[in-house]
């Protein structure tokens, strides 16, 4: 994947084909991945559940003590601006970066740090035949630290799992701590029991994701019931259904754990009940972009 050309770098636009942004060897993003991020999706060139995604942002930044110099207004302006910028009307992704900035390299930060800030605009097609079919999935021990709430840049463990998992022929890691599922490694988890949905409690071992939330929302929409509660490797094997739910991958439906299958090993019937409903608000999305 490649980035479009126009990236936001602080408050001004780069054109990244006639120069590169400078980042100081001393910027604490880099050195110490002291600062957080999101991802927002893009359909036909239209934000898709920006607002939440933004609640989310502040929020981690409030968690870590990071005070942004600009207002949610002026963010908001400038991540409409990048996508006229670089005239991007297709489905991709923003990913959106804030750190601590630069200073001296110390383990105390200074409050008065003038963070750094990028975005930049990636084109991403819904991963339709994924979807469809189902992906394989692996477990690994959850090592992270105890602030998963926060999404801070500090994801080697989720990049080590995700690695291990694609070595071993799966697309996604499911992360097992004490015994407990918790989440995927860039997903939230949900296992389909008996007509009922069963996730994870949004705790400080998991990011609730903001798809995590959207699908609980259809959920209720369609009257699945839904039970925010811990469970174990067990249960996901005996399960019905699983899938997971990130901002790229939508939907996902889980098919195989460890080798095992899950269900009938295909997608079952409320997994696809949840992507029609999804499918239905990203055909909402679109609409604005007429």
């Amino acid at each position: 994947m490649r980035h479009e050309p126009i990236v936001l770098f602080g408050d001004s636009f780069v054109d990244t084909s006639v120069q590169q942004p400078y980042i100081s060897l001393e910027e604490r993003g880099l050195q110490f991945g002291d600062g957080i991020y999101e991802v927002v999706r893009l359909y036909s060139g239209v934000f898709h559940l920006l607002e939440p995604h933004l609640v989310r942002l502040y929020r981690s930044m409030e968690e870590i003590e990071l005070k942004p110099t600009f207002s949610k207004a002026q963010l908001v302006r400038w991540l409409y601006e990048l996508v006229e910028q670089n005239q991007f009307r297709g489905d991709g992704m923003i990913y959106l970066q804030i750190s601590r900035g630069v200073q001296p390299r110390n383990h105390i930060y200074d409050p008065q740090n003038v963070p750094t800030l990028y975005a930049y605009i990636v084109g991403k097609e819904r991963p339709l035949s994924s979807m469809q079919q189902g992906i394989k999935a692996c477990s690994e021990q959850d090592i992270r630290w105890l602030r998963c709430d926060i999404k801070s840049l500090n994801l080697l463990p989720n990049v080590m799992a995700r690695t291990s998992a694609e070595r071993k022929g799966c697309t996604e890691a499911l992360f097992v701590r004490n015994g407990i599922v918790t989440e995927g490694s860039h997903s939230n988890f949900f296992l389909v029991k008996n007509g009922a949905l069963y996730t994870h409690p949004a705790t400080h071992l998991i990011l609730n994701g903001i798809v995590r939330q959207y699908v609980l929302s259809l959920a209720h929409t369609l009257e699945i019931p839904v039970h925010e509660e811990m469970f174990g490797l067990r249960d996901v094997l005996q399960a019905d259904e699983c899938f997971f739910t990130a901002t790229t991958s939508e939907v996902m439906p889980m098919v195989q754990l460890d080798g095992t299958a899950i269900g009938t090993g295909v997608p079952g019937p409320i997994t696809y009940a949840l992507q029609e409903a999804f499918s239905e608000g990203v055909k909402n999305t679109r609409l604005h972009a007429l």
